[in-house]
């Protein structure tokens, strides 16, 4: 996962009431039993793995998952722990907007192919509720680190470097080399 990923997920637990389960196997037996409605290949088949394997960490045979595994089992947990908060929080997002604060390399091209070389800059802003509503709903589609610096970076340049619209119209901005990003829901 990217910078900008693990902000938007840890934004996401923030929301959370619950803490997510610890060992392997209450983390695949909440996958088996809450997500895949009880099937263990459509388990098998969202961790990369196969059936025999999830089979024998609902047993308890299993005590540590391999680093890959454990990667996979982390990243379905999280995507799928407690739905309602997260869809809430989501939506709230989609109507108020979120706060983001970031240290990243930022970089515009302005209409008549001025430029400006990239620099690093220090930013806090208010994204507008439809650039966050865009932002959280790529990530819940699984969206990749570039798509969600493409849509970050378009909030962040109507927002800071076009001032909501009012200056710089045709403005295009590129963000590269995210040093932390937090976004406040």
């Amino acid at each position: 996962m990217g910078e900008i990923q693990n902000s938007i997920e840890t934004a996401l637990q923030a929301t959370q009431t619950r803490p997510i389960p610890k060992s392997a196997q209450a983390r695949v037996r909440y996958l088996v039993q809450t997500v895949d409605k009880g099937s263990t290949r459509a388990t098998a088949a969202r961790l990369g793995c196969s059936q025999r394997q999830v089979e024998r960490y609902l047993a308890g045979q299993v005590k540590r998952p391999t680093p890959r595994l454990a990667t996979a089992i982390e990243r379905e947990i999280r995507r799928a722990w407690q739905p309602r908060l997260r869809a809430r929080a989501i939506k709230q997002a989609a109507q108020t907007g979120v706060v983001v604060e970031t240290r990243a390399r930022f970089g515009f091209t302005a209409a008549g192919g001025s430029t400006d070389d990239p620099r690093m800059r220090r930013i806090t802003e208010q994204l507008p509720p439809d650039t966050a509503a865009r932002l959280l709903a790529a990530h819940q589609a699984g969206a990749g680190e570039q798509q969600l610096a493409r849509i970050l970076a378009g909030g962040l340049g109507y927002a800071y470097f076009r001032d909501h619209g009012r200056r710089a119209d045709g403005l295009d901005v590129e963000i590269s080399d995210v040093d932390y990003l937090e976004l406040g829901l």
